[in-house]
């Protein structure tokens, strides 16, 4: 995974984020979608709906990235 600094991040643009609205979680590379999944469910002052969008923002990037889930659900990582 990519360290992004500051700067990096701040060019990313918002769909490159599992939430986006927030800019939270990156999702850009490999490295990182693993680490969002790792992060998600430390994620505050989000809403289940938006919890459902940014897990399927994952899914596709990690089959972009050819990152392997065993989770199908968000739910599942509880």
């Amino acid at each position: 995974m990519a360290k992004l600094t500051e700067e990096d991040r701040d060019k990313l643009p918002a769909r490159e984020f599992a939430f986006p609205e927030q800019r939270k979680e990156p999702i850009e590379d490999a490295g990182h979608v693993r680490a969002a999944v790792a992060r998600f469910m430390q994620v505050k002052d989000v809403t289940d709906e938006e919890r459902d969008a940014a897990w399927k923002r994952i899914q596709s990037a990690a089959r972009k990235h050819g990152v392997d889930l065993q989770e199908n659900d968000w739910r599942d990582l509880t």
